[in-house]
């Protein structure tokens, strides 16, 4: 016979705390990174305006952020402006299998970054860990192609920390930590973006 464990209320206080605690210090490694995100959200617009487009991917939560990001653009954040071109790498599920099946894993980003991706693009590569060799692959591609690469990572920004034009790296360890310290950095980013093109309806 199977019996409900029940959970001790005391015990998942403290580690709700614990957690909230964590939470805070990866959200004050975002604001000490204020003045470079500023930088991105800058070369982002400055994209936009030169029509160039914003390419983002990432996998599983960070595939979700990355899909996020790409949505509030072509479609609003909070304020009504005209939808701006944006592309997540993550939301065509017979094309990811395709290049799956044939190309392997690594490849599931850098494939797509050599069709989509034009210089005056921005590419996003979301990654907890900075190990994502996907995510990797896409970057590298993009750099040779002159196109600008944007990191989001996290812990010591992993084998990627360097590789990208720009990155902002999550000073944290847990991965849900690092991820919502990411949709904090996207929902900046959106911010600013709103305001640039406030009056562009």
């Amino acid at each position: 016979m199977r019996h409900n464990k029940r959970v001790n209320s005391s015990s998942l206080l403290d580690l709700w705390r614990a957690q909230c605690d964590e939470t805070h210090q990866s959200l004050q490694s975002v604001q000490a990174q204020l003045p470079q995100l500023l930088e991105i959200a800058q070369i982002v617009t400055e994209s936009l305006r030169s029509g160039g487009k914003i390419l983002t991917c990432g996998n599983g939560g960070s595939a979700a952020e990355a899909q996020h990001f790409a949505e509030e653009l072509v479609g609003r954040y909070k304020s009504n402006r005209r939808s701006l071109p944006a592309l997540s790498l993550v939301a065509d599920g017979t094309l990811l299998t395709c290049i799956l099946n044939d190309f392997g894993p690594d490849e599931l980003f850098a494939r797509q970054v050599d069709s989509l991706a034009c210089r005056g693009d921005v590419l996003f590569g979301l990654t907890t860990s900075g190990n994502s060799e996907n995510v990797r692959c896409a970057i590298e591609r993009a750099n040779n192609k002159g196109v600008t690469t944007v990191a989001l990572s996290g812990r010591d920004g992993g084998q990627m920390k360097g590789l990208p034009t720009h990155e902002i790296i999550i000073e944290a360890q847990a991965s849900a930590r690092i991820q919502e310290a990411h949709l904090l950095c996207v929902h900046l980013l959106c911010e600013a973006i709103d305001l640039a093109f406030a009056e562009d309806l």
